[in-house]
């Protein structure tokens, strides 16, 4: 292995100095003590209606990992479709289009403002074909991935609330 020379060095340190001045910080600095993780741990997931609600309560507790006294509720209301948008010539459809969104509220519990009011949302695209089993399985496993997509959307909106607002 062959040792960097002097001018590579010096060269590339302005470009150090550069990306140390950006701006850019961890969202997670400080680990499960910091503000971030410290938010995260404390915020209680209301139910959410229909099979679509079940598995973002789900996604979304797995990722929060909840613990301790709750100081904020996250009131989730989703808007979950499918849509039909390969036609044949015989007017059978070919592709579906599954949407799920989410608008989400954080709300601390103490005072019951709303922190945070934002929406979530993502869609997947399948494939309908002759059996009709396979079709429900397949709107069944788009469902269950746009579940934990939109849970990571919430999470990373949350985490980033949690970074920017003022210590207390």
């Amino acid at each position: 292995m062959t040792r960097p020379s002097i001018r590579t060095i010096l060269l590339l340190a302005p470009l150090a100095l550069l990306v140390s001045g950006c701006g850019l910080r961890p969202l997670y600095s400080g680990g499960s003590g910091g503000a971030v993780a410290g938010t995260l741990a404390h915020i209680e997931v209301t139910p959410i209606d229909g099979k679509s609600g079940w598995l973002m309560s789900n996604a979304l507790r797995d990722r929060l990992a909840a613990g301790g006294t709750p100081q904020y509720r996250l009131d989730v209301r989703l808007d979950d479709k499918i849509a039909g948008f390969g036609v044949r010539r015989d007017d059978s459809v070919t592709r579906e289009r599954r949407t799920l969104r989410a608008r989400f509220q954080l709300v601390n519990l103490a005072d019951g403002s709303v922190l945070l009011d934002d929406t979530a949302g993502s869609d997947a695209g399948i494939d309908v074909v002759q059996s009709e089993y396979a079709t429900i399985a397949a709107e069944n496993t788009a469902l269950e991935r746009l579940a934990g997509i939109v849970a990571d959307q919430i999470v990373a909106r949350v985490a980033v609330y949690a970074r920017s607002r003022p210590a207390r």
